[in-house]
């Protein structure tokens, strides 16, 4: 059973930086997967960004830039460097598993079967 717990968000202002975490369990980081989303209020889940088994990576346009996916195989956890913080990053911010997600389906959520309880980020202007 692969849990994953998310960590590190918080209220910051416009322009400042956060970093989260994502501590899985049960399966080793490098054997999945991840990825990260999030849901601001009224409006649906968003792809951020996503590290793949072979360490490649991909943004979310809006994001590409200002954020940062890596992973740490040791402390198997996977971490979102967020920099230069918008308004409009505000949201739960959710890590998220799978063991196979084809490269096209990379940023849809209905294709991730493990989700992290989310982490609150608010970013005030």
């Amino acid at each position: 059973q692969v849990m994953l717990v998310e960590s590190g968000g918080g209220l910051v202002q416009a322009g400042g930086s956060l970093r989260l975490s994502c501590v899985v369990s049960g399966r080793a980081s490098s054997n999945l997967e991840m990825a990260w989303f999030r849901q601001a209020p009224w409006k649906e889940r968003e792809f951020v960004a996503a590290i793949r088994r072979s360490d490649s990576t991909y943004y979310a346009d809006s994001m590409r830039g200002r954020f940062s996916i890596s992973r740490d195989s040791a402390k198997n956890t996977i971490y979102l460097q967020m920099n230069s913080l918008k308004p409009e990053d505000t949201g739960v911010y959710y890590c998220v598993a799978d063991s196979i997600i084809s490269i096209a389906n990379t940023k849809d959520p209905d294709h991730y079967d493990h989700w992290g309880q989310g982490t609150q980020v608010t970013v005030s202007s």
